[in-house]
């Protein structure tokens, strides 16, 4: 099985922008959340499903390269791919593009640890790593 990427498309608000019209780097950050969550609900589990079965998932670690400004205005696409699962961790790819053009604004990565609702390290829970797993 091949990994599946999901795609979601958002408008560049102008409160994501400097007084130049160009998307601010940390917006990037939150349209990479916008992605896993919605590639989450793809492959058929969300956010609050995780949190209530005990886990929640922190960012450990995220890179971002920067290859073009996104700018007040542009229609964004987000792709995002689960590339990881490992027992405590969950990476994923994102390529973010100019929806209308096809430019490529952004790469990056993020890892996500699992944690308990006290904030410890723990392993992901038998049911989201198999579901996970499926996706690889």
């Amino acid at each position: 099985m091949s990994q599946r990427t999901s795609t979601v498309e958002l408008r560049v608000r102008y409160a994501e922008t400097d007084q130049m019209g160009v998307v601010y780097h940390s917006h990037y950050l939150v349209w990479c959340e916008v992605g896993r969550t919605e590639h989450l609900r793809v492959i058929g589990t969300n956010y609050a499903t995780v949190e209530r079965a005990g886990t929640t998932l922190a960012v450990a670690e995220a890179s971002l390269r920067y290859h073009a400004p996104a700018r007040y205005d542009n229609l964004i696409r987000v792709e995002t791919t689960l590339s990881s699962v490992r027992s405590r961790t969950i990476t994923f790819d994102y390529l973010i593009t100019n929806a209308e053009t096809g430019e490529r604004l952004v790469t990056a990565r993020t890892t996500l640890i699992a944690l308990t609702p006290e904030g410890r390290p723990h392993s992901l829970s038998p049911r989201l790593r198999e579901l996970l797993e499926g996706e690889l």
